[in-house]
């Protein structure tokens, strides 16, 4: 049952990264590899500055200005981090590893 739970949990972030634009996947990828609370299978110093930098590109706002993802405007990143810690490292790991290469370029 509560494997059942988890694996919702997971398809539920999955599916909420789909409908969110590319800004809003860089900001999450920017947001869960500055966490102190989350630890990523992954190196995040150097996830952090590749997803910075095609932010920069894109968005003349983060490139400009000092951005607080804590804001209610950015509240589906917020949403989505307090997600991310409901569910187990592995699965964590497998949104990670989701996002990242759906936001990779091709």
């Amino acid at each position: 049952m509560e494997e059942m739970k988890q694996q919702n949990k997971l398809e539920y972030l999955i599916d909420m990264i789909k409908e969110m634009n590319i800004k809003d996947k860089l900001r999450l990828a920017i947001c869960m590899n500055d966490s102190q609370w989350l630890t990523l299978d992954y190196d995040k110093k150097e996830m952090y500055n590749k997803f910075d930098t095609h932010l920069r590109k894109i968005d003349e706002e983060y490139r400009t200005t000092l951005i607080n993802f804590g804001q209610s405007k950015y509240f589906i990143i917020n949403f989505a981090m307090a997600k991310l810690m409901e569910i187990e490292q592995t699965d964590r790991n497998k949104v990670a590893l989701y996002l990242f290469n759906s936001i990779s370029p091709k």
